[in-house]
């Protein structure tokens, strides 16, 4: 994980005991946990080949600027990383306060693409 990720959330006393970057295969393994949501989150992702994932799930690409590819000092990491973080917190929000026994899988994806789009 990126050093300055980690002291963002240290920063914001959130735990990063047990925190490592995870390949996506290790989601697909089996005995793996089952996953209902997938999101992709890098701006660069959004071309990537993704990964087929068998199951009812629903994926969608909710993009920001990857702060680790920000050139420049710490501080102007440090406000890259903040700025990632307070956009995807921002539409986590949203996304759990959605009322999800209530809305079909059309509609479900619908405000998942939604909130990707988001801005700001």
């Amino acid at each position: 994980m990126h050093p300055i990720a980690l002291q963002l959330l240290e920063h914001m006393n959130l735990s990063v005991e047990g925190l490592r970057s995870k390949p996506w295969d290790e989601f697909a393994m089996s005995g793996a946990p089952p996953l209902h949501f997938v999101f992709t989150g890098w701006d660069l992702a959004a071309g990537e080949v993704c990964p087929i994932w068998l199951g009812a799930l629903m994926t969608a690409h909710w993009g920001v600027p990857d702060p680790a590819a920000v050139e420049g000092d710490d501080k102007l990491g440090w406000l890259a990383f903040r700025d990632a973080f307070r956009s995807l917190e921002n539409r986590i929000k949203v996304f759990v306060s959605l009322p999800l026994a209530s809305l079909d899988n059309l509609k479900l994806q619908a405000r998942l693409d939604e909130i990707g789009k988001q801005t700001e």
